[in-house]
């Protein structure tokens, strides 16, 4: 490593702390995952939905499938495939923290996408679906219904971009 980056990721302790920062927050996104979707649960019935916006509902679905409800219809194995990639992910991710500690937007990207995909792993593993609740239409056009989770996985993954095309650029400019 080059620079200031070198420094800040060279000693244990270091990492550790920065590690500990990083899993708060994923916590942090785990808990308000958990807690938006418990109270959608307990207000609404299934499928009910409350009009915020013109194009805008809060809603209460289960998907048992991925993003989009990719493979919803699998018999019930997705379930158990889909909380295996997510605890692989989350292993790969933990490793990924400590050893970059100190590159702040790629870890911020990496807990995002951590707090995500374990806040759905635990309703997959809790309830046997996701629970999802936000939902976005315009007229007869419906974007699928998502939840924070979701969010954080999404944004995790707009700032990995993000980093990377920064990481680019500074390459070309001592390159």
């Amino acid at each position: 490593m080059k620079g200031t980056q070198a420094s800040t990721d060279a000693t244990p302790s270091r990492r550790w702390r920065a590690l500990g920062g990083w899993l708060l927050w994923a916590a942090l996104l785990i808990v308000l995952d958990q807690g938006t979707k418990a109270w959608i649960s307990q207000s609404l019935t299934y499928a009910e939905r409350i009009h915020i916006l013109p194009v805008f509902d809060l809603t209460l679905l289960f998907n048992t499938g991925a993003a989009f409800s990719f493979l919803a219809e699998g018999g019930g194995a997705q379930r158990w495939l889909f909380t295996g990639i997510a605890l692989i992910a989350a292993a790969l991710i933990l490793r990924w923290l400590y050893t970059h500690a100190g590159q702040r937007l790629l870890c911020a990207a990496l807990a995002s996408i951590l707090g995500g995909a374990l806040g759905n792993a635990l309703d997959r593993l809790m309830h046997g679906h996701v629970v999802d609740f936000l939902l976005f239409y315009w007229r007869d056009w419906y974007f699928p219904a998502f939840n924070v989770a979701d969010v954080a996985i999404t944004c995790g993954a707009g700032l990995l971009i993000l980093d990377e095309i920064l990481r680019a650029r500074r390459a070309r400019k001592t390159g």
